[in-house]
């Protein structure tokens, strides 16, 4: 890169560029003007611009060209899945109600009961919907406590 004086005409290069640059000076300026310039090819413009005497930096300015970013880049969300809870004639209705407490982060005691509920008059409830990878801990959670689950995709 180049540093360059407009009031001194003094010109200094610095060992991180082997390329030309490109150096306009500030002519009409009524103050001294300093401006850092970016080799040549480069998309950047930085712009160093002092207010003093003898092109010293005493408050310089940095401002660069507003490059406009895409949307392209936009997160995507993860697909949903439902954890579904299946009626078995081996556990008691309390002890499925605790397992799911247990389980399931942010289950209510009321949701818990009306879960197990359903799967009981129906032979299958939908515990929750959430990520694929939430779905799969407590699938294999409630798995390892005795309980048939499984999941599926949601929409």
């Amino acid at each position: 890169m180049l540093l360059q004086s407009a009031s001194s005409g003094v010109s200094s290069a610095c060992n991180c560029t082997r390329s030309r640059a490109r150096v306009k000076a500030f002519s009409r300026a009524p103050f001294a003007t300093t401006r850092l310039v970016q080799p040549a090819g480069s998309r950047k413009q930085l712009h160093v611009v002092a207010a003093g005497k003898g092109g010293l930096l005493d408050n310089p300015t940095i401002t660069t060209p507003n490059i406009e970013k895409g949307t392209e880049s936009s997160k995507k969300k993860p697909p949903i899945y439902k954890v579904m809870l299946h009626n078995d004639n081996y556990n008691r209705r309390e002890y499925v109600v605790k397992i799911l407490l247990k389980t399931v982060e942010g289950l209510t005691v009321d949701d818990a009961v009306n879960v197990m509920q359903e799967a009981h008059e129906t032979g299958v409830a939908m515990v929750v919907a959430c990520a694929q990878d939430k779905a799969e801990s407590y699938v294999e959670s409630m798995r390892l406590n005795g309980l048939i689950a499984s999941m599926e995709p949601g929409h």
